[in-house]
């Protein structure tokens, strides 16, 4: 077989998956951001915040710390124990001393069905308000800022959405972070475009639990988080129930309002956000694996085939300009999602040479059935 022709299959499927891609972005492109409110709201509109924890000790205080900033537009804030062992349990009571919307509450016991984080978040939701209009679900690491309950909720009501999450600005240190967290960030824009709008189909669904809120009512036609039970992606599961169930789910960023450290280190980032990166559960089906055939062939692939292509001159010259083209088109996502981190890090320009092994490893999580988190182990469905 001529050696020419396996590569020009492979760069016009390229080609195809690219176009996909760009008129995806395109498409996406000047979407809306949360800005700044200091709006008050009406008593029907105030929040609960629900905060899932394990073992927190470390990194809960800024948190409390900024939920308890907030105003009067956040009515409690049920700190969710799922069995700490460290200082969690003695860190939250403190705050509860100091302010009355704080309240520690335990976890029952792990159903055999259910993950520990959606657990978690299902039992803050059964002790919820009920006179209160909606549910933040909020992570250890997240850092509020004061006004951010409130602009959430305004951006909600202007946008007409009963439910969104931020793109949250992130926190990472160390040479290895600054070149795999960006890699993996620039898998998502590749697969569901920029953030900035609300989803109305499944498979358009963007989604963050680490800064979640949504209406009581809607969250309650969920039946809670019970459909997030066993996913290896609570956040996306739940938002694509909601979406089935005809809620659409917005997904914004929010610029000075909310930030979070992920991880400690690359391979923590490696090993953990690679667990959820895939977004396979019950809903994605076969939209899943075309994701990570573009992540793989138009994000991963352009920039080492273009360098092959040009030293060996083993490929028509078309499928040259097409990995170039590809390749140009990486370092604009590259640059776009700069505005994501707080601080970039020294090594981020060289992030795309990290794109090949995280697709690889992007394959590698989503072809596994059992997933082990925190001692815990997920099998998918």
């Amino acid at each position: 077989m001529n050696p020419r022709r396996p590569v020009a299959l492979l760069c016009l499927l390229q080609a195809l998956l690219g176009v996909r891609i760009v008129l995806r972005l395109l498409r996406t492109a000047g979407g809306e951001r949360i800005v700044l409110s200091d709006a008050p709201l009406p008593a029907h509109e105030r929040v609960s915040v629900v905060v899932p924890v394990l073992n927190e000790q470390k990194r809960l205080g800024p948190c409390i710390e900024g939920l308890i900033s907030q105003g009067d537009e956040v009515v409690e804030v049920l700190v969710v124990d799922g069995g700490s062992t460290d200082g969690t349990r003695a860190l939250v009571r403190s705050y509860e001393v100091r302010d009355p919307r704080v309240r520690l509450i335990d976890a029952p016991p792990l159903p055999p069905d259910w993950n520990g984080k959606a657990w978690g978040l299902q039992c803050g939701f059964e002790q919820v308000g009920t006179g209160w209009g909606w549910v933040l679900t909020i992570d250890a690491d997240v850092r509020p800022a004061p006004a951010l309950t409130r602009s959430l909720v305004a951006h909600a009501r202007a946008a007409g959405v009963p439910a969104l999450s931020v793109a949250t600005r992130q926190v990472v240190s160390g040479a290895g972070e600054g070149m795999v967290h960006p890699a993996m960030l620039a898998t998502l824009v590749y697969r569901f475009g920029i953030p900035g709008h609300a989803a109305r189909r499944v498979n358009d669904v963007q989604a963050n639990g680490q800064c979640f809120l949504v209406r009581r009512q809607a969250l309650a036609s969920c039946d809670g988080f019970a459909a997030a039970r066993d996913s290896v992606c609570e956040d996306v599961t739940l938002a694509r129930a909601l979406v089935q169930r005809g809620h659409p789910v917005g997904f914004y960023e929010a610029d000075g309002l909310v930030s979070v450290r992920m991880y400690e280190g690359w391979r923590d980032t490696w090993s953990n956000w690679s667990r959820s990166l895939p977004m396979r559960d019950q809903f994605s089906g076969a939209s899943a694996f075309l994701g990570l055939a573009e992540v793989t062939l138009v994000q991963a692939l352009p920039l080492p085939l273009f360098a092959g292509l040009r030293l060996s001159g083993a490929g028509p010259a078309w499928a040259l300009a097409i990995n170039g083209i590809l390749a140009v088109t990486r370092l604009g996502v590259l640059m776009g999602i700069a505005r994501a981190y707080e601080r970039i890090p020294w090594t981020y320009p060289l992030s795309p040479l990290a794109d090949l092994p995280v697709a690889a490893q992007l394959w590698r999580s989503a072809l596994r059935r059992r997933h082990t988190w925190r001692g815990r182990t997920l099998v998918r469905r």
